[in-house]
This record gives structure tokens, sequence and C-alpha cells, in this order.
């Protein structure tokens, strides 16, 4: 599941996306966007608890938002520690 989602989210970046940004410029006023937010929360998270991530983010993009900032939160291991940079970008590597 998780590689099919990754791979929705791959088209979406390479074919919807940059349609949506010729009309709209600009337009997207959160770091990463919510694609790539998407991506990451679904790579670090799941399936699962990554799409309701992604999901939450898309409900707060909308106009009104003040936008920022805003990263995936980390995975803890056994809840004592984050994930390193090293192990979230070796997550994302493996799709």
């Amino acid at each position: 599941m998780k590689p099919a989602m990754l791979l929705i989210l791959g088209f979406y970046r390479a074919w919807i996306s940059p349609a949506i940004h010729a009309v709209f410029p600009g337009a997207c006023g959160f770091r990463p966007t919510c694609s790539q937010y998407a991506a990451e929360a679904i790579a670090i998270w799941g399936p699962w608890r990554g799409g309701r991530l992604a999901l939450k983010r898309l409900v707060r993009c909308n106009p009104f938002t003040r936008g920022g900032f805003d990263p995936v939160p980390p995975r803890l291991l056994n809840r004592s520690r984050p994930f390193t940079i090293e192990e979230q970008r070796q997550n994302l590597a493996r799709f």
C-alpha cells in the first residue's frame, strides 16, 4: 500500500502540481509543499498514520492560513529518541 500511495504522489508531483502552479503561481504557503509533506509522512509513518498526517495538512492548506515551515513530526524509536536526519533520509531513499 505504501508504494502505491507514493506512486500516486509521484504522478501528482510530476504532472498535476506543475499545471496548478502554472495557473496559480506562488499559491503554496507551506514549506515543504503538501505533496512533499505527504510523501515524507507516508515514508516515515506508513500509509495509515502518514496518510492521516497528510490529510490534516491538506485541511490546513487554505488562503486564511499563515503557512510557513511545517515539517513532518519525527518518529520515535521506542519513544526514547527521534529518528536522526540520516535515518529519515534512508527511509525516504527506499522509495
